[in-house]
């Protein structure tokens, strides 16, 4: 499809939405947002990256004075990486051992950053990059440690991780989920509520009494 019908098909189905939002039955306004959050989910599930079976490594034990030691010098040095509105991606991890070329420890810190996301990162990281979890701060920064037996892999950038464009495009479709989520069980209450008045209404239109006229012209009343 070359470029100009793409285009052609986007306002196409553009003006479709904006038809069915400023639609004067709230019936088809309110379907429309419901089907709008049917879709973006739909959507989002084209960026989940199947996770690559588990390699089988040793985990090391760290004493308390090396988990002290790992920490105080985490928290002096200055090099850090920053998980953005991106979140995880490819480039992420390869930029960790980038980091772990010439030093023992890296800051990932996490900003913006949702309540407990923090956590979620650094389970993430540390299955990617095999790194070490040493502490999560409360400003939302995790320091990861390499390992004393760290070797740079080849691919420094995992196969089930997605590219930055991608990422970026799936944090765009996750804030518009959000956005439109935030409304939705109000918008159901609003449809149910619609579609028992518009019940009602017809219900009592077929109960009203009707008019007609017999053959002299007198018009009587069917109850």
């Amino acid at each position: 499809m070359s470029r100009k019908a793409k285009m052609n098909e986007l306002r196409f189905y553009r003006l479709k939405a904006k038809k069915k939002m400023n639609s004067p039955n709230p019936e088809v306004r309110i379907r429309y947002k419901l089907e709008k959050e049917a879709c973006l989910i739909e959507k989002l599930r084209k960026y989940e990256v199947p996770k690559a079976p588990a390699e089988a490594y040793d985990p090391e034990i760290l004493t308390e004075e090396e988990i002290h030691y790992l920490k105080r010098t985490g928290e002096k040095k200055k090099n850090y990486v920053q998980v953005g509105r991106r979140g995880v991606f490819g480039g992420f991890v390869l930029n960790m051992h980038l980091h772990w070329k010439k030093h023992e420890t890296v800051k990932v810190i996490c900003k913006p950053c949702k309540p407990g996301k923090v956590y979620e990162h650094a389970d993430e990281l540390g299955r990617l990059s095999k790194g070490i979890v040493i502490d999560i701060k409360p400003n939302n920064t995790i320091i990861f440690y390499r390992g004393k037996n760290y070797v740079q892999p080849n691919i420094m950038s995992p196969a089930d991780t997605l590219s930055k464009n991608k990422a970026m495009e799936k944090y765009k479709y996750e804030q518009s989920l959000d956005h439109t989520s935030e409304f939705i069980e109000k918008l159901e209450k609003e449809l149910e509520e619609y579609l028992e008045h518009k019940a009602w209404y017809h219900k009592a239109k077929e109960s009203e009494p009707q008019d007609f006229a017999d053959d002299n012209g007198c018009i009587s009343t069917l109850s």
